[in-house]
């Protein structure tokens, strides 16, 4: 598990010499303990950028690094080093405030959307997003397809962003004009499943140990490039 900004970096090497179009990391202190201190992120972003050039980074402002939504707010003001993007998870407090501090950083929002709640509070951000981020983390696996196909369902609903062929490549998918992107992605047992819903519709999706420590076939996956690798050929055909 990469844990330093030079693991980090490393890793992002050999993620994006497999194939990935974007890194999500979560920057950590000293401790290894995840932090949007300016300095812890500024570190992690500029060791990706100095092997990497031109990969986007994103990172993540989850309540759970800092649970006060006034400091989360006040973290992202101060970043000296921006990301390309960052998750704000919509059902969280204070989630509408983080998005809004973003983008006036000039940060491309992603919006993490959890349950169908999280549809209507996103809705009400008066800040543009710039992808939408399904995340189903349901158990049993059944549960967390059923939260994939509502949350999906209210989302085509509320904006028809999901006006698409459903056979559409993934690698070729793009939204609607005006409508930003949706990523789908599963964790934990559900990992797989839901990727494999995600490129059945056409959608964005990633992979990584954040999400699952299993390849395919059930054994552990080495690093974060062996599960891009498994990725990669689930959409051979």
């Amino acid at each position: 598990m990469p844990l330093t900004p030079a693991e980090l970096a490393a890793d992002a090497v050999r993620c994006a010499e497999a194939g990935v179009a974007a890194v999500h990391v979560h920057p950590r202190d000293d401790g290894g303990v995840e932090s949007l201190d300016p300095a812890v992120v500024a570190a992690a972003l500029t060791a990706v950028r100095a092997v990497r050039p031109g990969l986007p980074v994103g990172v993540s402002t989850g309540a759970w690094i800092v649970p006060d939504p006034a400091a989360r707010v006040a973290a992202v003001r101060a970043w000296t080093v921006l990301p390309d993007f960052a998750s704000v998870n919509a059902h969280e407090p204070g989630a509408a405030e983080v998005a809004a501090a973003l983008h006036e950083r000039g940060v491309m929002v992603e919006a993490g959307l959890w349950t169908e709640a999280a549809v209507d509070a996103w809705r009400r951000w008066p800040t543009p997003t710039g992808r939408l981020l399904v995340e189903c983390m349901a158990e049993p696996v059944e549960a967390a397809l059923a939260d994939a196909t509502a949350i999906l369902a209210a989302l085509a609903d509320a904006t028809g962003i999901l006006a698409r062929r459903a056979d559409t490549p993934a690698i070729d998918a793009g939204p609607p004009d005006g409508c930003p992107p949706v990523l789908l992605h599963g964790e934990g047992p559900a990992t797989w499943p839901v990727f494999a819903e995600a490129v059945r519709r056409g959608l964005h999706t990633r992979i990584g140990l954040e999400d699952t420590l299993l390849l395919p076939d059930g054994s552990i996956a080495a690093d974060n490039r062996t599960l891009v690798q498994a990725a990669q050929a689930q959409l051979t055909p």
